[in-house]
């Protein structure tokens, strides 16, 4: 197995569970679509890739700036279905960040509140498996953001076509030849990633993009490196 999932929960019990102990609205509905089991067939779950575009990378202390999503399957890319959000950080951006993805402070004064638009965006994730590229900035950020604005956080299961890749570039090094050449994994940036399997190049830092981007490099790495009768078991976070 390329990644260890050991320590990965129950997510269909777990959101059970949730489902009854949140107290927004807005999440209990969340919750309550459930999750897909973890023995479903990869080429049968209903995906949505997703991305946020922030001020910085600290969850604590930084904000989300933009959120891009768009559903998929290992088939089938729903662009219809995509959507893309500014989002006030409540805050002045910046010049570090704005040269990293070019959103600017006149773009985001009157932007909607993450509040106002969390509906929204918990509908288009709900009942489906969210994918990214690095786990830790949109399962951190959206936590912490929701903490911060209705005073509960969120769980959610994730596949990280990032660890993915790792995982892969790993196993590439094994064995005594590819230690005495000193060989070590290629990077595992979303662009580089993309380069192995032919995918073209896309204008990175934009969050719509970086979503479509991780979908369609997902995609390839099922394709190329697991079983056609593998499960979500396999990639489940």
């Amino acid at each position: 197995m390329l990644i260890d999932t050991s320590m990965v929960p129950n997510w269909t019990a777990r959101f059970e569970h949730l489902a009854e102990t949140a107290k927004d609205q807005r999440l209990k509905d969340f919750y309550a679509k459930g999750a897909a089991l973890s023995s479903t067939p990869l080429n049968e779950v209903e995906f949505v890739s997703v991305d946020f575009e922030t001020t910085g990378l600290d969850a604590q202390n930084d904000a989300i700036l933009t959120i891009g999503l768009v559903p998929f399957t290992l088939n089938r890319i729903y662009c219809r279905g995509s959507a893309h959000w500014v989002v006030n950080p409540n805050r002045e951006l910046n010049e570090e960040s704005v040269v990293i993805h070019g959103i600017t402070d006149s773009e985001v004064k009157n932007a909607p509140q993450l509040e106002q638009i969390l509906e929204s965006v918990l509908q288009a994730l709900a009942g489906k498996i969210v994918v990214v590229h690095y786990k830790n900035i949109e399962r951190n950020f959206f936590n912490q953001a929701l903490l911060n604005c209705i005073g509960e956080g969120i769980e959610f299961p994730v596949v990280d076509t990032l660890d993915i890749e790792y995982a892969i570039e790993r196993e590439k090094c094994k064995g005594l030849i590819n230690w005495l050449k000193r060989k070590k994994p290629g990077s595992v940036r979303l662009g580089k990633a993309r380069e192995r399997y032919g995918l073209p190049a896309y204008q990175p830092h934009h969050a719509l993009t970086d979503a479509l981007a991780t979908a369609e490099l997902l995609q390839a790495q099922i394709k190329h490196h697991f079983a056609d009768d593998a499960t979500l078991s396999v990639v489940l976070q």
